[in-house]
């Protein structure tokens, strides 16, 4: 299989993922300003969802510049990677609707940490078809930034229960950590050229 064709149908996935995040904020009832008051929690839990479809979106990209190859195993663990990107619209609304409550925190967390385990399983199934010596090897190195996005994520889902801000504060650490696009992959890649 082309890899063209496991990036485009990745990046329909999620291109819908986000359609269907922003179909979830109604329009107020108001005309006035003061009614978009009620909106602004579920604004910022899309905003920080965007960011991380972005984020993955993002790393995705890279990722699959560097493969040479598509198996079976790859596309599978692509598909485990938008299911739990897939479940990301769900806990934004909950978390919007509902004022980034406890349990719609933990929900949150666990969809994140999820998908950071999904993508450490691709990433690490793209390198095993590369190999070891590979640039893509040599690129990502012992990614750093994701094992410790995984632990903020279990910390925050931990943290959930006892105070939302901390919580919170984990989740949006870890987004700033990925804010910034991972250039690892583009920098070996373009000093090979």
């Amino acid at each position: 299989m082309n890899k063209s064709r496991l990036e485009a149908f990745s990046d329909g996935v999620l291109a819908i993922i986000i359609t269907i995040m922003i179909l979830e904020i109604k329009v107020p009832e108001g005309h006035e300003f003061a009614d978009l008051k009620p909106l602004i929690p579920k604004f910022l839990s899309y905003v920080l969802s965007f960011i991380y479809v972005g984020i993955y979106w993002n790393n995705h990209h890279y990722l699959l510049h560097g493969l040479s190859k598509v198996n079976g195993k790859v596309l599978w663990s692509n598909l485990h990677l938008l299911f739990w990107l897939s479940l990301i619209p769900v806990s934004t609304g909950w978390m919007g609707e509902h004022n980034f409550e406890k349990a719609s925190l933990a929900l949150y967390g666990i969809i994140l940490l999820g998908c950071a385990i999904a993508y450490i399983i691709l990433q690490k199934i793209v390198l095993d078809v590369e190999g070891k010596d590979s640039l893509l090897q040599k690129a990502i190195g012992k990614d750093f930034k994701g094992k410790v996005s995984a632990i903020l994520n279990i910390i925050g889902i931990g943290t959930s229960f006892f105070n939302e801000y901390i919580s919170g504060a984990c989740y949006v650490i870890v987004a700033l950590l990925w804010l910034v696009p991972d250039k690892r992959i583009e920098r070996v890649f373009d000093s090979n050229n």
